[in-house]
């Protein structure tokens, strides 16, 4: 998953998770990411996700958009890259893994452990026991 946090302009500090593709940026309501800020146009860019895993950007004609201080039409993003729309800076990230938990795993395997080692000294208790039978 993908994340973009606004770096400038009246949402600054603002994260917004890229849930869906197309992901639309730009001043109208219905946008994904929806900004108020001047030079900002109804629906200023937007993010696709390509055949090949990559995100790409494409700015509405004659929308003014600008990637690592580059201007774009269009353009394949990578992680940290700044995006400016109008006056906005956004910067595209890749949004932080949340790791499952592992305490079901961890106490699985305690328990297989203390098997196998009751299961050892009950093999070798038998076998000390077992009567010995001999030739003679």
């Amino acid at each position: 998953m993908v994340q973009l946090h606004v770096l400038s302009g009246k949402k600054a500090g603002y994260f917004s998770k890229v849930r869906r593709f197309p992901f639309s940026i730009g001043r109208a309501a219905e946008n994904d990411l929806q900004l108020s800020d001047p030079g900002v146009w109804e629906r200023h860019a937007t993010l696709n996700l390509e055949q090949t895993e990559a995100v790409t950007l494409t700015a509405a004609p004659q929308a003014l958009v600008a990637v690592n201080h580059q201007p774009v039409q269009s353009a394949r993003l990578c992680n940290g890259d700044v995006i400016t729309c109008g006056s906005v800076n956004i910067q595209f990230e890749l949004a932080p893994v949340r790791q499952r938990g592992l305490r079901f795993h961890e106490v699985l395997a305690w328990v297989l452990i203390a098997a196998v080692t009751i299961s050892q000294f009950a093999l070798i208790y038998w076998l000390l026991e077992a009567p010995q039978t001999g030739a003679g």
